[in-house]
């Protein structure tokens, strides 16, 4: 035991000569086969990693314990490797200590102290645990196991084991704040608003934006079939989509006004249903129908429900005054805002995450594409509120958006009278560094660069060069500035979701 005797207490040494003693003495028999086997297994995570992948295959809290167990495994199995194995060095056991038939064969050639198999089993089991104290528990035995098998098996010594089972311990702890339980989100309800019932689409407008993602000819017999009295406007690529949008809503006797495409189309819709104060029934026909999933109208059978039975939502709008041009000559309009606003690498980040989301599933996705945007872009300079900041992303969401990290995805409520402001700033030292850390243990939200805010209105400045603003997924180049106010409860909406 050379190179720890003399640098470590004569206590331990004694004790770990005494305890491996004791199991040399044990009886040959099955349990021999049992322990090699099982720190075969765990040899460079294998064991460990197996038993992530079938919990990742239950969504919810199961794969949120994989994960963060795989995290304090790395945290725990790369302190061990390359910290304390090199400042302890200490000779493993040799073929004296114990009988050649319980012997490992060959023996690891790195120091003994401290044991990585011990460090990575119960960093695995507690990482585990702290998400999932059931599954914790059903895993402490096998970590026990692997730990034990590496004295009995003459890897190590008894302190080695324990050395590393503290290791582990403490890694687990350490990174008990990365990719933390997301907080419960609001269920998913309504604020009840009146709107007649439509069974045959008789008073039903409908503009058809026939370049929306999913629109094929069938798409046209199908509404007529469904809606055989309602007024449907198809609108071609370079056709006035407002302008369609206003003739469909004007038309004499509409009732509600319908639209079939994206968030941009439907944004254009919306606009013209509060202006002549028009029930509006929202069609999920675009590549990206966020605003329709939010309504609970995903699919055609939800939104033929809630209009023939005449359920309807009372619903927020956020309004938009832009202007563009020379800061002398200033060109001004107004958008209406369902979903979101952003300045900066966003739209990068959404387009990535949506790319490589059938193939790795949403989490892993969001660190992929997030790694991708901000290792490679660089930020925006701008105002926000009369203040200057450099930012990779500012995000404002018409209602609270969730999680509370860098890529929100779900708004269960849609009147709750706010803009959901997120900005990641450069305005830190290490600012990317902070950043790139930060999406890799799941800690944006609570991150420095990250700053989460609540508004009913928030303006923004170009610095220097014009700005390009994406409003509802359409991005408005030349923007000078920007204003955004909340309108409560501005429009009303088929909506087949629960009332409050």
């Amino acid at each position: 035991m050379r190179g720890f005797v003399g640098k470590g207490p004569k206590r331990v040494a004694r004790l770990d000569r005494f305890l491996v003693g004791a199991v040399s003495r044990q009886p040959q028999g099955d349990h021999d086969v049992f322990f090699r086997r099982l720190s075969a297994a765990a040899t460079k995570g294998k064991l460990w990693f197996g038993i992530a992948g079938v919990m990742a295959a239950f969504p919810g809290k199961p794969r949120r314990a994989a994960l963060h167990g795989v995290l304090a495994l790395g945290v725990a199995s790369g302190v061990t490797n390359v910290i304390f194995k090199r400042v302890l060095p200490r000779r493993r056991p040799l073929p004296e200590h114990l009988p050649l038939f319980r012997f490992v064969n060959p023996q690891p050639t790195s120091s003994s102290m401290p044991s990585g198999h011990s460090a990575s089993a119960v960093a695995f089991a507690v990482g585990v645990g702290i998400v999932s104290p059931a599954i914790g528990v059903a895993l402490a035995p096998i970590a026990a196991g692997v730990a034990y098998s590496r004295v009995h098996t003459g890897a190590h010594w008894p302190s080695d084991v324990v050395l590393g089972s503290a290791l582990g311990a403490g890694a687990a702890w350490a990174t008990r704040k990365w990719w933390p339980a997301r907080p419960p989100e609001p269920t998913p309800r309504r604020t009840p608003a009146e709107a007649p019932a439509i069974h045959d689409g008789e008073g039903l407008s409908i503009g058809v934006n026939v370049m929306g993602g999913s629109y094929t000819p069938e798409t046209g017999e199908l509404l007529r079939e469904i809606f055989p009295k309602a007024y449907i406007q198809e609108i071609s690529e370079g056709e006035d989509i407002a302008g369609e949008m206003e003739a469909a809503a004007t038309r004499p006797g509409t009732v509600a006004l319908g639209v079939w495409g994206g968030d941009g189309t439907v944004g254009t819709a919306a606009a013209a249903a509060v202006e002549h104060s028009l029930p509006l029934l929202v069609l999920p026909g675009g590549t990206l129908n966020h605003f329709a999933r939010d309504l609970g109208t995903s699919s055609i059978d939800d939104a033929i429900e809630a209009v023939t039975k005449g359920l309807a939502a009372s619903v927020d709008l956020g309004h938009v005054v832009v202007q563009r041009g020379l800061p002398d000559m200033p060109e001004t309009s107004e958008l209406a805002m369902l979903n979101t606003a952003s300045v900066g690498v966003y739209p990068n980040l959404v387009r990535r995450r949506e790319r490589l989301q059938p193939a790795m599933g949403k989490p892993l996705a969001g660190v992929v594409a997030s790694l991708r945007t901000f290792g490679v872009n660089s930020p925006t300079t701008l105002l926000v509120d009369g203040v200057k900041h450099k930012l990779w992303i500012l995000y404002m969401g018409r209602g609270r958006f969730y999680p509370s990290d860098h890529a929100p995805l779900r708004r269960p409520v849609l009147d709750d009278g706010v803009f959901d402001l997120r900005m990641i700033t450069a305005d830190e030292p290490f600012a990317r560094a902070r950043l790139l850390w930060a999406v890799v243990t799941g800690t944006v939200s609570a991150s420095k660069v990250t700053h989460l805010t609540e508004a009913t209105e928030v303006t923004v400045e170009a610095v220097g060069q014009p700005l390009v603003l994406a409003v509802d997924g359409e991005p408005k180049p030349g923007v000078r500035s920007a204003t955004f106010r909340v309108k409560q409860g501005e429009l009303r909406v088929y909506s087949p979701l629960p009332a409050e």
